[in-house]
């Protein structure tokens, strides 16, 4: 009897302890949502207290972040708003840029429009537009404030939402797009971006890009991503060094072997052949002749691989000039005159 008691005294409180577990996790898991009560708006959308518009805002939720559906009432929706903006607790993730910290998650009404979720239909087209929409204000001078980061919100909903959606994985790498850019943007306006070493900068944030790869392997979008997240691992300045225009032809020659069939890969190959090219004036300078002929043959032969492979691209007219002007023994990077 003294057994069994232990046992069911043991089992009782490893349920206990996996209720608590379960219970303190549960606000923060955004997975744990039911999915087809997470939606986002396409407008600002004041939170209120009650379903009337005379009661107190309380909140607002901005297009592309989430809301979960609690209940619907005629023209109002009862929602708990705002529902990303504290990410989940892994640590490769990063909070989405232009988040205002102090937005918390709130309950209450918003009106009933320009609500769209899982199981809106045709949803996915219209995430989508409105994200391109905002995405193509946000290039365009002054632009409207947070733009880019609501169309990088929409962009990703549409891949959440709509996963099989034929728009997903386009969606998806648009999404992680703007983001780079205007992480890179930041990133190169820093007095360190001129460092170089790579490592002694800020990196920019990769982890929506690696989502990319992963999830859309051997598509056109997974070799975009993985093209811009070289970016990471280049020089700030060369400082007229060869050290780091080498490191660099290396970097971009496997990204070519990687991606053959990938958008980028002739302006990959490209971009070998000009940073071989300006080795070879480097090593000119310095007077290592051994070294400057080692990196024209090399020029030589990356030129004549990209217009071999992509002979119709308007990169291999641009490496076969290139090599003519290391050919000619016409300085690629620096002063050109005699």
């Amino acid at each position: 009897m003294r057994e069994l008691w232990l046992k069911q005294a043991v089992w009782c409180a490893l349920l206990a302890g996996c209720c608590v577990a379960v219970a303190q996790k549960a606000p923060k898991d955004k997975a744990g949502y039911d999915r087809a009560a997470r939606a986002t708006v396409l407008h600002d959308a004041n939170v209120y207290v009650a379903a009337d518009a005379d009661s107190q805002k309380i909140s607002l939720v901005t297009p592309g972040h989430e809301v979960v559906v609690v209940e619907r009432s005629g023209p109002w929706v009862k929602v708990f708003a705002n529902t990303d903006v504290a990410d989940d607790d892994d640590p490769e993730l990063k909070p989405d840029f232009g988040e205002d910290e102090n937005v918390t998650p709130a309950s209450g009404w918003i009106r009933d429009k320009g609500v769209v979720a899982p199981g809106t239909a045709g949803g996915d087209a219209i995430l989508y537009g409105y994200a391109a929409n905002l995405e193509d204000e946000a290039s365009q001078p002054h632009a409207p404030k947070g733009a880019a980061a609501q169309a990088h919100l929409l962009y990703r909903r549409v891949a959440e939402y709509f996963p099989q959606s034929p728009l997903a994985a386009e969606a998806a790498w648009r999404s992680a797009d703007v983001r780079w850019q205007l992480e890179r943007q930041d990133v190169k306006s820093l007095p360190s971006a001129k460092e170089q070493d790579a490592y002694l900068r800020p990196q920019i944030y990769d982890g929506d890009m690696k989502k990319v790869v992963k999830q859309y392997p051997g598509t056109r979008f997974a070799a975009l991503a993985a093209f811009e997240m070289l970016d990471n691992k280049l020089c700030g300045d060369w400082q007229g060094l060869p050290k780091c225009p080498e490191m660099e032809t290396a970097i971009y020659e496997k990204y070519a072997q990687q991606f053959p069939d990938g958008p980028k890969a002739p302006e990959a190959l490209y971009n070998a052949v000009y940073r071989q090219g300006v080795v070879v004036t480097m090593y000119t300078v310095e007077e290592n002749r051994k070294k400057a002929d080692a990196a024209a043959a090399r020029t030589q032969a990356l030129a004549q691989q990209l217009k071999s492979k992509y002979p119709q691209s308007d990169f291999a007219a641009r490496a076969a000039s290139i090599a003519y002007r290391v050919q000619q023994g016409i300085p690629v990077y620096g002063n050109d005159r005699d």
